[in-house]
Parts: structure tokens; C-alpha cells; sequence
């Protein structure tokens, strides 16, 4: 197994912490909407992470978190007239049946940011008590950059040049402008808790930070997430978690490609949102699935209605293949096929090649069977269907 790693920009062969087993923590949502194909994406990939370590013998134990308390949640609860757990659980609650409509397996934890708060405050006052972080006039508690020598790695980017871009809010109480909060003093009105340093809740950066520790331990085999997540996010993880334990966070980061729609971000406000269900109102989940994994993780992949249907048109090439053929029990791994398909995703998870390989087998079997040999296209149908499922296709 080898895996691309965004800190070392390099494709490392995967050396776990424990033999046979893997630990990934991957960033989750922010729960104040219904998530759209951009959150899909990240949500199919680590969920073919997770079944290729599977089915490679590996023991995972995979953490998604959720983050339930945020300023977008509080501003949209506040917009509803609602209370933020009465929002939060009914986003959850869908962005559940969404992942579940688009074959994304459940998680092996999903902690809540919520749940979580004193975990949090006591890494906070670890790195006060360091002298990594400080509690400012205004009650709110920022961790000092400058503390921090090797902030930056993950980004590639120069703190020098970094402070002279950032100018400091009137009503932030920072030291340097880089410095970025651990924790916020409640405004009136707002979900609050107690702490050494007054009511307030927990900044986003130490959520991850503190539920990767609490389920993984200090350091982790794989931390993930989407390419937008490494600067400030993963950047402000690594600061504050190695500051607090003194050993690296994670062994290997991984980073998905961003999502365009026709060439454009996607945004609300140029009404080009498309959410999961909209998608599945026209169209297979399946053929979504498809979509993603079609390119390599890695890259930025932009979405268009033509792009959808040569996917649709595609996998329907993939059912045609293995139509009315019946279901062997044999997979045959030691078969030339199968193997080229784990070798692919073993390969920094290829799945286009992976792909590759499953279109190879649809011409074989379409092959043999215009030359009657139905027993030899049964076998290679199974083997197509096991590998299909991996990947979250050739499932019906």
C-alpha cells in the first residue's frame, strides 16, 4: 500500500502504527444545511478508504466527526427561529439518509463537538499552562502562532508573509494576527459553556484536535479531509495537538480534490447548490458514486450534466456486461483481474484504473459470451462484481 502524503508531497508506502491495523480520523460536516455533491464527494472517497483497508486485512477503525455548534449555526438557527440542537439533529438526521442513499457505510465513531467540550478545555489549559496559548482581556483564548516554530509545514507557507496579509479585527483582543482562537466567550443569546476562562464554546480548529486524541490516541496512522481543509484547519491542527503532546498528530494526511459546477465554485449565491438529494432525484446513486471515484481522489473534478451522463452511459456498459449472468460464489482473488484491481487500489487508491480493470472484464465476458462459454463469463462476472463493491458499484 502506498499513500500520497500531503505534508511530505510524496507517495510513502503506507507503514502503519500497529501492524494490521489503521487509525483515520477524517473531518466531517459543519451541520447548519443539507450537504450538497461537494460533501459527497469527500464522503465516498473515505468511505472507499475504508472498505479497500477491509478488504486488504487491515483492522480500521475510522473517525468522521460532526460539528454541531459553529457561528453559521447559530446565525441560521437564529434565522429559522430555532434552537441549535433542534437544527443540528434534523441536518444530521438527513445528511444520515443521504449517505446512506449514496452506499457511504457508517463511520466507526461520529463524535459531536458537543459532546466533547471538556476534552476540549482541558487541552486548551494544557497549552496555556505551556504557554502556547493565552487567554486575552475579552475572555476569549487564542493559541500564539510564533510559539509554534514549524507552523506552516502542511501549506507550504511562510509565517513572515502570512502576518503581513492579516489585519486584526477591532473587538479581537490577538497578540499577532495569526493567532486564531481556542476558545470564544459567549455573546448573549448564544450556547455556552463553563470554563476557567468564562462562558463560552470551543473555536472549530480544536474540536479535531481534541476527539482525534480522546478515540485515536496523540497520534494517528491517517488524518483526512477535503483540499480546502489544509490551510487554516489541518495547518491549526497539527500547531496545536503536536504543541499540547509533543509528538506528531498524524502519520500520513490525505487530501480530496475539490468540486467545481461548470467550471464555477459552488455556491448558494450563484444558484448553482446542487444538495445530494437534488442529484438523486434524477439520478442513480450509483452513477454518482461512479463520478467521484472516476477521478483520481486527488484532483479537482468538475461537475456537468454531460459529464453525468457519459458516467451513466458508462456504468450501464459495466450492468450490461454481467446482465442475466448468474451470481457465482467463487471470486477467484488469485485471478489476473483481481489482483490488477487491488494493485490499482493499493496504488494511492487509483481508482480510474481500478475502473480501467472493471472495463476490461466487461469486454472479456462480452467476449465469451458471444463464444457460448457462460461458465467462464459467470466467473469473471463475480470477480466483477467484487471488485465493483469495493468501489460502491454493481451492487444491483
Amino acid at each position: 500500500m502506498k499513500i500520497y502524503d500531503s505534508l511530505h508531497q510524496d507517495k510513502r508506502e503506507f507503514e502503519p502504527l500497529v501492524p494490521g491495523q489503521v487509525s483515520l480520523y477524517v473531518c466531517g460536516n459543519t451541520v447548519y444545511d443539507d450537504c450538497h455533491i461537494g460533501h459527497a464527494r469527500a464522503a465516498v472517497i473515505f468511505d472507499m478508504v475504508a472498505r479497500t483497508f477491509r478488504a486488504l486485512g487491515y483492522r480500521l477503525t475510522w473517525v468522521r466527526n460532526i460539528t454541531d455548534i459553529d457561528d453559521k449555526i447559530i446565525q441560521r438557527a437564529l434565522l429559522n427561529q430555532e434552537t441549535t440542537e433542534a437544527l443540528t439533529e434534523r441536518v444530521i438526521n438527513t445528511m444520515h439518509q443521504d449517505e446512506q442513499a449514496i452506499g457511504v457505510m457508517p463511520p466507526d465513531h461520529e463524535p459531536r463537538a458537543t459532546d466533547y467540550v471538556p476534552q476540549m478545555i482541558a487541552l486548551i489549559q494544557r497549552l496555556i499552562d505551556q504557554q502556547m496559548a493565552y487567554a486575552a482581556s475579552n475572555g476569549d483564548v487564542y493559541f500564539s502562532v510564533k510559539s509554534y516554530p514549524d507552523y506552516g509545514q502542511l501549506s507550504r507557507r511562510d509565517v513572515d508573509a502570512l502576518m503581513s496579509g492579516v489585519r486584526i479585527d477591532a473587538n479581537e483582543d490577538k497578540r499577532d494576527p495569526l493567532d486564531f482562537a481556542l476558545w470564544k466567550h459567549a455573546k448573549p443569546g448564544e450556547p455556552s459553556w463553563a470554563s476557567p476562562w468564562g462562558e463560552g464554546r470551543p473555536g472549530w480548529h480544536i474540536e479535531c484536535s481534541a476527539m482525534a486524541a480522546e478515540l485515536l490516541g496523540e497520534t494517528i496512522d491517517i488524518h483526512g479531509g477535503g483540499m480546502d481543509l489544509k490551510f487554516p484547519h489541518h495547518e491549526n491542527e497539527i500547531a496545536q495537538s503536536q504543541a499540547a503532546h509533543g509528538c506528531k498528530l498524524a502519520n500520513y494526511w490525505m487530501h480530496v480534490g475539490l468540486l467545481t459546477i461548470n467550471d464555477e465554485k459552488m455556491s448558494k449565491s450563484l444558484g448553482n447548490s446542487i444538495t445530494i438529494g437534488d442529484f438523486l432525484s434524477d439520478h442513480h446513486p450509483e452513477v454518482l458514486r461512479h463520478f467521484m471515484l472516476g477521478s483520481h481522489y486527488r484532483s479537482p473534478i468538475n461537475y456537468t450534466e454531460s459529464a453525468i451522463a457519459n458516467t451513466q452511459q458508462a456504468l450501464e456498459r459495466l450492468y450490461t456486461a454481467i446482465r442475466g449472468l448468474e451470481h457465482g460464489t467463487d471470486g477467484d482473488v488469485e485471478h489476473p483481474s483481481y489482483q490488477a484491481f487491488l494493485a490499482a487500489m493499493s496504488d494511492d487508491f487509483n481508482t480510474p484504473q481500478a475502473f480501467a480493470v472493471l472495463f476490461d472484464l466487461a469486454r472479456e465476458i462480452n467476449r465469451l459470451r458471444q463464444e457460448g462459454d457462460m461458465t467462464q463469463a459467470v466467473k469473471l462476472a463475480t470477480i466483477m462484481r467484487s471488485c465493483g463493491a469495493l468501489l460502491g458499484v454493481l451492487l444491483e
